[in-house]
């Protein structure tokens, strides 16, 4: 990094710009809201690891994205809770570079662990004979593996293009965290690079994935509606429609975010745009997991079970 750059040494975040008692309100709300998604999602997370039932490759990836919104969440939340009851909303640079790179890795993880369920499922209905040999637990864990290192390796190359920036005002971001492209209008240098590296890896990382698990899910329908049995219909569309939820919810806010035409969404919009993406999404997911999945509810009747006292 050249030594004539300007770096910024703390910036505000605007968040809502709302009146004190909205943001009193909003406080309680999120506060709210994170409690459940970290209650939601060790529910799920400790389930999957105390019941024997649930140690299948399904649920092995459905552990791993309870972990990811666990990460995602924290990453973002507890610092918006805390610039809803401060006057003074600020966040130095390097913790908000920091928020931007752990932001994009999370988001990139979920992305792939996403298309390695519904190619899970896929093996499961289309090739159910061969299911043991074709997921087997070295394939799952390197699956795994792959998807975690591969993300936080792409999010280190938006990084490295960030920090290569001068960075010299305006001390304000126009959101509740760093997100990038609002980190990047604190840059006073060309940020067309970075514009276009972000793009291609939304088309890599969300278009392409999204048309894997379309193609992964309409062989899968086909495969559904050739079972005989009216039972094993059902159970393999319940399963199958529960992933299907988070994976409408979670790349269907992210394409009109980052591939959309931003002309389209203003910035207040955009906010409540990314509160959706990186809040409620892994609020909801233990929520359409358990509330659709009579697997999880067994495992759940039988841990409260053993918990009940005799």
């Amino acid at each position: 990094m050249g030594g004539n750059q300007t770096w910024i040494t703390e910036v505000t975040l605007l968040g809502f710009q709302v009146d004190l008692a909205l943001e009193f309100f909003l406080f309680g709300l999120f506060s709210l809201f994170y409690t459940l998604t970290l209650l939601g999602n060790g529910v799920i997370l400790g389930l999957i690891c105390l019941d024997s039932r649930l140690h299948t490759p399904m649920y092995f990836f459905l552990s791993h994205l309870a972990m990811v919104d666990m990460s995602y969440a924290s990453n973002s939340v507890p610092k918006m809770l805390g610039n809803l009851v401060k006057q003074k909303k600020t966040i130095s640079f390097v913790p908000c570079i920091m928020q931007t790179f752990l932001y994009l890795a999370f988001a990139h993880t979920e992305c792939l662990i996403l298309v390695v369920m519904s190619y899970d499922r896929y093996v499961a209905i289309c090739h159910p004979l061969h299911y043991t040999a074709i997921m087997s637990w070295r394939v799952c864990i390197v699956l795994a593996i792959t998807s975690w290192v591969f993300s936080f390796l792409l999010a280190l190359v938006h990084l490295v293009l960030i920090l290569r920036l001068p960075f010299c005002g305006p001390h304000e971001i126009n959101h509740f965290f760093c997100e990038i492209l609002s980190v990047l209008k604190l840059a006073c240098a060309d940020t067309r690079l970075n514009q276009v590296v972000i793009f291609s890896a939304c088309v890599f990382i969300l278009v392409g994935p999204l048309c894997l698990v379309l193609v992964s899910y309409s062989r899968i329908l086909l495969a559904i509606l050739r079972i005989q049995s009216g039972e094993g219909r059902r159970k393999a569309f319940s399963t199958c429609s529960s992933h299907l939820c988070v994976v409408g919810l979670f790349f269907g806010s992210a394409i009109v975010m980052y591939v959309a035409p931003k002309s389209r969404h203003p910035e207040e919009q955009q906010k409540v745009l990314f509160l959706f993406y990186s809040f409620f999404n892994p609020m909801l997911n233990p929520l359409i997991y358990s509330l659709r999945n009579a697997e999880v509810k067994g495992a759940l009747r039988r841990a409260l079970r053993r918990e009940r006292p005799m």
